[in-house]
């Protein structure tokens, strides 16, 4: 087992925004996390890259704990995050961000102005080629669109070369087209690690969720289990009310 989570818990301003009594992920598995607004799914990603401390609970990662560690401990552990919002350079290329993310356990500030290590250039462009931004490497990252700009995060996370991702809601605000090529991606990058992703877009869900799909209500697991079985529960339609609701009533 990769990642054990037991009765974790955290609370703001006296709101208990997270209490998962359990929560397992196997090496190679593609996880999603589904569930209306607030109910404690990026709080629990926070947790899991150190930007939140939990009030309780002990959280295992490849046999390390890592309560009390920084987000930097645990970023050199092997969990990388992609967050909603893509975070890259605009001002340096395509080419240029993904030599940084190699760099990141280093001086990112000098990377740059250093030679650069054999094969590294290479890997680039493979890693280029795998999220669809060969022809774009040396464009500055700001003139993407907002789907290359979530594919280039996501590359940049890999670069890093973690166990475990941790992806934010990657379908937002892409295109039909866009979004089944984002979900292709995740698809293949499970193969060689694990992936934990947030996801409202009901069609998107279906198409990644080869295997559990986990509900969280109020900061609680309300159910896990295949997609179809999922999509069916009442409690778990009852949670959709709107847009997510209409999308499950659909599938």
């Amino acid at each position: 087992m990769l990642l054990e989570v037991n009765d974790l818990a955290v609370a703001f301003g006296g709101v208990q925004a997270l209490h998962l009594q359990h929560f397992q992920l196997e090496e190679q598995e593609l996880r999603v996390i589904i569930g209306p607004n607030g109910a404690g799914k990026s709080t629990f990603m926070d947790i899991l890259c150190g930007k939140t401390q939990p009030d309780t609970g002990a959280i295992l990662f490849n046999g390390h704990d890592l309560t009390g560690l920084t987000a930097v401990q645990i970023a050199e552990l092997g969990i990388g995050r992609k967050f909603q919002q893509p975070s890259v350079f605009p001002g340096l290329t395509v080419f240029e961000n993904m030599w940084l993310a190699t760099r990141m356990k280093k001086d990112v500030f000098s990377a740059l102005f250093r030679k650069m290590p054999a094969g590294c250039k290479e890997k680039i462009e493979a890693m280029a080629e795998r999220v669809g931004l060969a022809a774009a490497l040396h464009r500055p990252a700001g003139a993407l669109s907002h789907g290359q700009k979530q594919w280039l995060e996501i590359a940049i996370v890999v670069l890093q070369d973690p166990r475990l991702l941790l992806i934010d809601e990657p379908a937002a605000g892409m295109s039909d087209q866009e979004a089944e090529k984002t979900g292709e991606l995740l698809l293949e990058l499970s193969r060689q690690h694990s992936v934990i992703v947030i996801e409202h877009d009901m069609h998107f869900v279906k198409q990644i969720a080869n295997r559990l799909v986990s509900v969280l209500v109020n900061g609680k697991l309300l159910t896990e289990g295949p997609f179809e079985t999922v999509k069916n529960d009442q409690r778990v339609i009852d949670c959709y009310l709107g847009r997510a609701n209409a999308q499950l009533e659909k599938l």
